[in-house]
């Protein structure tokens, strides 16, 4: 528990965080909704089932609590969820030597982003992957990883997986940690199979329904939109089948890569056959083909990493209303997306906007967040400190913050939603590179001195024994 002085510097900086939650929860009921994503969720909650595009790991979230007939319920659970992980974040860093004060510090972020505070109350996967993968890390984080230990983060990560799939990732990275920390076969194989399971299982369940062994089967299609925005045919030359593909639009005038996947005038929309694998052979050949023009696309997205204040391209260049803020004004469900949400709900979905207290969350949106310019150089020290003081520790939750940044632009797109999961680990990164282990050292010396000193037997004099 968070209790006695050793604590204040947390406890003062975790109540405001939680109000900041209250007033989500009383200004924008019962929740807020992402395009088309939010639905396509609660339809596979309804009837769960391997889909095209997205895992299953958020809609069995919400098919659990989907008895309670409450959206306000889930985006409470994700709150609390979000300020759980804070408190992990804290306490692992407190254990492994940074004082209150410093630890305190390093978990603002994950306290106070506003990002991360707006994706809890969205009926979106990303909080729910991010508690899952930084979890994940929290546990293999330890100063001695058992098999038990490993189990358990293998397990969060191979949930995390079948959530998002980018987590797939994260967990060969934590397998490559334990191979290079040396910390045994037992401890390996813990992880391997613990996180390996949730795959397989899921994997089997998308193969006897679709006839396709993996978590999705959008992975070529994913990778051909981020083709899209580079890819010449005549430099490609694709065969005959694939040349339906090809974008006709010149690449100065071409939309980002979630256009050619969602948008009515995409090439997708008249192809017909496996379109998964036709999007796959496509991507790759226009990626060996134009390696330069690949990389530059990536690169230009990474840019979106130095503008200060969150938006998307498009809200930037149209003065559209930022998806990624807490919204002015209420708007109405469209009728396609209604009767799925109601019926979650068991009643009115739309978000209801409460004033003054939507007002109040606003204002803060404006500065309470932690720009990215300000978040890769954190990274980037991090691993420095960890490299030069050699604290390995600080490798798996550093290069795992990196992954979740790094890996989107070159598989799909980037999009400023992506890098937020990255905000918690990179904090536990930056707190464990920089953290003292003697000072952990010192203060548990010092409360075990006094915790002897207590046990002591009280002083006599004469026939009266003095009282302690």
């Amino acid at each position: 528990m968070l209790s006695g002085n050793r604590h204040l510097a947390f406890l003062a900086a975790l109540l405001p965080a939680i109000l900041l939650r209250v007033l989500a929860m009383a200004g924008y009921r019962p929740a807020l909704w992402f395009w088309a994503d939010s639905f396509s969720y609660l339809e596979a909650a309804a009837a769960p089932a391997p889909g095209t595009f997205r895992p299953l790991g958020y809609p069995l979230f919400l098919a659990a609590l989907a008895p309670a007939h409450s959206l306000a319920l889930v985006t409470a659970v994700q709150h609390v969820l979000g300020v759980g992980l804070a408190v992990g974040v804290y306490a692992v860093l407190r254990r492994r030597g940074l004082p209150g004060w410093g630890a305190t510090v390093v978990t603002l972020p994950v306290l106070y982003d506003e990002f991360l505070i707006l994706l809890e109350h969205m009926i979106m996967a990303d909080a729910l992957f991010t508690v899952l993968v930084t979890a994940g890390v929290l546990v293999l984080s330890r100063r001695v990883v058992t098999s038990l230990s490993a189990g358990v983060g293998g397990a969060l990560l191979g949930l995390a997986a079948i959530t998002r799939t980018i987590g797939v990732a994260v967990l060969v990275l934590a397998a490559a940690h334990l191979l290079l920390r040396r910390t045994g076969w037992r401890p390996l194989a813990g992880l391997a199979l613990a996180g390996a399971l949730p795959l397989a299982a899921y994997a089997t369940w998308m193969y006897g329904t679709s006839g396709t062994l993996g978590l999705t089967r959008a992975d070529g299609l994913f990778l051909w939109s981020r083709t899209m925005t580079f890819a010449d045919c005549s430099v490609i030359r694709p065969e005959p089948e694939l040349a339906r593909l090809c974008p006709t639009t010149p690449v100065a005038g071409r939309p980002a890569p979630a256009h050619w996947l969602w948008g009515p005038a995409s090439p997708l929309a008249e192809l017909r056959g496996d379109r998964n694998t036709l999007a796959g052979r496509f991507a790759r050949a226009a990626i060996l083909a134009q390696p330069g023009d690949y990389l530059g696309a990536v690169g230009g997205d990474l840019r979106g990493l130095l503008r200060w204040e969150r938006t998307t391209a498009r809200s930037a260049s149209t003065k559209k209303t930022n998806p990624y803020w807490f919204p002015f004004g209420e708007r109405p469900l469209k009728p396609s997306v209604r009767a799925v949400a109601e019926a979650y709900e068991g009643g009115p979905a739309a978000t209801r906007i409460a004033e003054p207290y939507a007002g109040w969350l606003r204002a803060y949106q404006r500065v309470g967040y932690l720009p990215f310019p300000l978040l890769v150089p954190l990274l980037g020290g991090a691993a420095v400190l960890a490299v030069a003081r050699r604290r390995h520790d600080a490798l798996l939750p550093g290069t795992a913050a990196a992954v979740l940044i790094l890996a989107p632009p070159f598989l799909a797109g980037f999009d400023v939603r992506y890098v937020v999961p990255a905000i918690p680990p990179a904090c536990l990164a930056v707190g464990l590179a920089v953290a003292d282990g003697r000072f952990h050292q010192r203060s548990m010396s010092r409360t075990g001195r006094l915790r002897s000193a207590r046990t002591l037997p009280c002083p006599s004099y004469g026939t009266q024994r003095a009282t302690c």
